[in-house]
């Protein structure tokens, strides 16, 4: 199996704001100027936590979100039930050494899906799009433990507002 990250941080590396809303990136630019489409058209299974689901949610009808892959989300919560969406549990690294192995898997959002995979050497490539916000606080991107993770940078492109990096794993 292949795992990807695949997201949009600001300048100064956050996912989200101090709240986890994403106003900054919706305000940035849209979707369809980026290279999403053809990231997701690759992906057989989606990855991400509870927090990231809520702000899918917030944008209505998350089960025509990611309608071509089989998506599950992280959560404590034994009664997490959504249409297009399975709960996980457990730890994250062995989770997804369980899954197929020929399947793509895209890691979305969420520091606490991507850390533990990190930590562990899961991570294969990585397409970060860098948005021109500085929000001085918010959640990070990277809170994996401390070493040295190389990766290759594989290309660099403009799309609108963002900056593009694709970064492989050596």
């Amino acid at each position: 199996m292949s795992v990807f990250f695949y997201g949009c941080v600001t300048l100064d590396g956050y996912l989200a704001d101090k709240n986890h809303r994403l106003d900054w990136l919706h305000q940035t630019g849209e979707v369809g100027e980026t290279g999403y489409e053809e990231f997701y058209r690759q992906m057989d299974i989606t990855l991400m936590g509870r927090r990231t689901f809520r702000e899918i949610e917030g944008l209505g009808a998350p089960e025509e979100v990611y309608p071509a892959t089989v998506n599950y989300v992280f959560t404590h919560d034994e009664t997490f039930r959504r249409k297009g969406f399975r709960p996980a549990r457990g730890d994250v690294a062995e989770f997804v050494r369980s899954l197929p192995k020929e399947k793509k898997v895209w890691v979305i959002g969420g520091n606490t899906i991507l850390a533990p995979l990190l930590d562990a050497g899961l991570v294969d490539s990585m397409t970060i799009q860098i948005a021109p916000v500085l929000l001085g606080a918010g959640i990070p991107l990277f809170t994996q433990k401390e070493a040295v993770f190389r990766f290759r940078l594989e290309k660099v492109s403009r799309y609108g507002q963002f900056a593009e990096l694709v970064l492989c794993r050596k």
